[in-house]
């Protein structure tokens, strides 16, 4: 298993990107945070709003500044804005696909260089909802839908470069659900993984020597599915 190095981390503040920093500086490795808000402890931390590319390019830069060398990118941010087509505004709407998809896409770009010199290893959180639809979702899905898309594009364009790998997980108990309205919030009986469970999933492929490629996981919990 490679050892884990400078693993930038998005939406490393809360939720899963939170677990994940934590997993990765159990396991001996490095984690740099890229988020809106301070995670709130020492690690080393950049802001950007992954829905501002410019914001997002200039966080790169300065962890190339900083830190010299980048070994992985875990895109974990994510947003969701709940209600029907029509209901949900055109600017809420279109928030979510920029942090979602065209944040990850900057993200990844951004760091590139940086991952094709350590020969590293990419992650990428979409969603079982990027492989099945649900109704009042449209942002989510057209979003998580994209990042699949994507990722699987990706691997096919870096591969003996960059290892590549899809996570796909189900329903998780974090703070993502807070504000929503209570219709679209789990109900009290929600089978939900802990993030902390999913967070190792990401270690594991992070941790495979060069030429052994997780190419996708899809971890949810036991009463969900990721099909139709």
């Amino acid at each position: 298993m490679r050892p884990l190095g400078n693993t930038l981390i998005t939406g490393g503040s809360s939720g899963l990107g939170a677990a994940t920093a934590e997993a990765v500086a159990a396991e001996g490795g490095y984690p740099i945070v890229i988020d809106r808000q301070h995670p709130g402890n020492d690690l080393p931390f950049e802001q950007a709003d992954l829905a501002d590319r410019t914001q997002v390019e200039q966080a790169v830069q300065r962890v190339g500044v900083k830190h010299k060398r980048i070994d992985a990118l875990v895109n974990a941010a994510g947003t969701d804005a709940c209600g029907t087509l029509t209901d949900v505004s055109a600017d809420d709407w279109e928030r979510v696909v920029r942090v979602n998809l065209l944040g990850t896409a900057a993200m990844t770009r951004a760091a590139l260089p940086y991952l094709r010199e350590s020969h590293g290893t990419i992650v990428n959180c979409a969603s079982t909802l990027g492989l099945r639809a649900l109704s009042d979702a449209t942002a989510y899905c057209a979003s998580k839908f994209g990042v699949v898309g994507f990722t699987r594009a990706l691997a096919a364009e870096l591969a003996g470069q960059v290892q590549v790998t899809l996570l796909v997980p189900g329903g998780m108990s974090t703070h993502f659900f807070d504000d929503r309205p209570e219709q679209y919030k789990p109900g009290p009986d929600a089978k939900l993984n802990a993030p902390e469970d999913v967070a190792r999933t990401v270690v594991f492929a992070l941790a495979q020597p060069a030429g052994c490629e997780v190419r996708e996981l899809v971890v949810c919990p036991s009463q969900e599915t990721s099909w139709p």
